[in-house]
């Protein structure tokens, strides 16, 4: 089974790397919209930060290995058929430019294989309540409300600015607020596909006991990191332009929201969506101003998009793990 030892560790970093450019437009959009940053500058730098934010914690790969399934029962065909099945929804909804949660197709890919070769009983499901499905709904409420919070404070404090200024200053701030939400994605989101490779390590008996090894915490940092230079512009486009016209206020206050609560979530080990936060921050702030303001429409979509996230690719591994269990069969 070395074999597929090696399989699920390539599969799991093209994951990362398709995560990568998936999300890219989580740290960058609003720089980008409100030409802040180039798009070149803004992925190379988001890249970067990708890869520091990474190697800065493992507490949330911790929660991914051992509190989503149960590890004992675990077997490297499965891990192998939930990222299958992750990896599939993920480019689907990359291919349709709908910002879906990377994070959120991992865990349903690797929860529905499980349900499918073991059980029910092999899902931790106290854990998904309180370290998946809590964050998930609390998250995006409050990234929405410290978007709209931020740009009310901003906009006492800038009142009576001249625009002109305002906005080269916002602008330059802008560098800053997308260097904090580059680095807080790598911090989250590379961890998730950390706690994937350590678990298959686990229980395979390459490692003794379930905690990351230097070179998984290298591999994945550097995996996002590629993803992210590379770019998705489909997704860019929806939330840095569809979805609500923004300023370089608008777009500073929508960044820094985002990362204030994506580090809290990082470090309490809760592997909440990027998608679901950054998205929500600009909705905030776009209804800050006016409600009218955001394309609701599109929102309505995005959020359809999120409910379907878990249930669509537990449904995708667990086909993929009947798969391979039937011709294990044969």
């Amino acid at each position: 089974m070395e074999w597929m030892l090696y399989a699920v560790i390539i599969t799991a970093l093209i994951f990362d790397f398709t995560n990568g450019f998936h999300d890219a437009a989580n740290a960058i959009a609003t720089s980008i919209s409100t030409r802040a940053l180039s798009l070149n500058s803004a992925l190379i730098l988001a890249a970067v930060l990708n890869v520091v934010g990474g190697m800065m914690s493992t507490v949330v790969a911790m929660t991914i290995a051992t509190g989503i399934v149960v590890p004992s029962v675990v077997s490297l065909p499965v891990v192998f058929a939930g990222l299958i099945g992750a990896i599939f929804w993920n480019l689907l909804t990359w291919y349709y430019g709908i910002p879906s949660s990377s994070s959120h197709c991992l865990i349903g890919g690797i929860a529905g294989a499980v349900i499918v070769d073991y059980g029910p009983t092999g899902v931790q499901w106290m854990g998904i309540l309180f370290k998946v499905v809590i964050p998930t709904v609390v998250s995006p409420v409050l990234g929405f409300l410290m978007g709209l919070i931020l740009t009310v404070v901003l906009g006492r404090i800038c009142y009576s600015a001249s625009p002109g200024p305002a906005n080269r200053n916002f602008k330059r701030a802008q560098i800053l607020s997308a260097s904090f939400m580059a680095l807080s994605h790598g911090l989250n989101d590379a961890q998730k596909t950390m706690g994937i490779i350590t678990l298959a390590l686990f229980v395979t008996g390459a490692i003794s006991t379930p905690s990351v090894p230097l070179w998984v915490k290298l591999a994945c940092s550097l995996a996002i990191g590629l993803g992210t230079f590379a770019g998705g512009k489909r997704i860019i486009l929806t939330l840095g332009v569809r979805l609500f016209k923004m300023t370089p206020a608008d777009g500073f206050a929508a960044q820094t929201a985002a990362a204030l609560v994506m580090q809290a979530a990082a470090w309490k080990g809760a592997p909440i969506s990027t998608t679901h936060v950054a998205a929500t921050t600009i909705m905030g702030v776009g209804s800050a101003h006016r409600v009218k303001a955001v394309r609701w429409g599109l929102t309505r979509k995005i959020v359809m998009a999120w409910v379907l996230t878990l249930p669509a690719s537990a449904l995708a591994g667990g086909i993929m793990a009947w798969v391979f269990s039937f011709f294990g069969r044969r």
